[in-house]
């Protein structure tokens, strides 16, 4: 094999995602279609393409399986929050709460993804830690992109704007389900932006 096929193999392998990384696709992708009832280590293996016995080697069961795609989504809305070092605190602060509004995650198949994890907290109590452990890393992210841009106000108070701006956000998701239009989500967005800078 020449030197430029087997890079463009490897470049190609690399484009794909892991087989780990299907599954916990699969699991979403399942319970955002189905809810929790949908979700089994056999319909997982079947939407990933992989054996059952692949999804039996890294998952346990079917709730470290869940637990695992919680914990993926968490890290991706810690990253929402997450600053950018070569932007001004306040252009990070305003990046993140344009983020929420962003048309990747205004799709009916996001949002009902979004509206299935919230209701798993009420299904197991490992699956309530996680989402409140989430929802805590991502209000106190946000809380410090508050602060950084807004030094003079106190903890309590920054923490206070983040967790009235998350409600707004996760708000303006649910709604969005409806088909509420754009100049509302803008309207929202600004509205966040009032509570973070006021």
């Amino acid at each position: 094999m020449s030197e430029t096929v087997a890079g463009a193999a490897e470049a190609e392998a690399e484009k794909k995602p892991g087989k780990q990384e299907r599954i916990l696709d699969a699991v979403l992708a399942l319970l955002s279609r189905n809810g929790i009832s949908g979700v089994s280590m056999r319909a997982v293996a079947r939407e990933a393409g992989v054996a059952l016995g692949l999804v039996n080697y890294y998952y346990a069961d079917k709730v470290t399986l869940i637990c695992a795609a919680l914990r993926r989504i968490e890290e991706q809305d810690v990253a929402l929050v997450a600053p950018d070092p070569d932007k001004s605190p306040t252009e990070n602060l305003r990046a993140a709460l344009r983020r929420v509004a962003d048309s990747e995650f205004l799709t009916t198949e996001y949002l009902s993804h979004r509206l299935q994890l919230w209701s798993l907290a009420q299904a197991h109590p490992d699956f309530e830690k996680i989402n409140t452990a989430a929802q805590k890393r991502y209000r106190k992210g946000l809380a410090t992109l508050i602060r950084a841009a807004r030094p003079d106000l106190t903890r309590g108070e920054a923490n206070r704007r983040a967790t009235d701006i998350d409600i707004v956000q996760n708000g303006l998701w649910l709604t969005a389900l409806l088909g509420i239009d754009r100049a509302s989500i803008r309207r929202s967005v600004r509205r966040c932006e009032e509570i973070a800078f006021e």
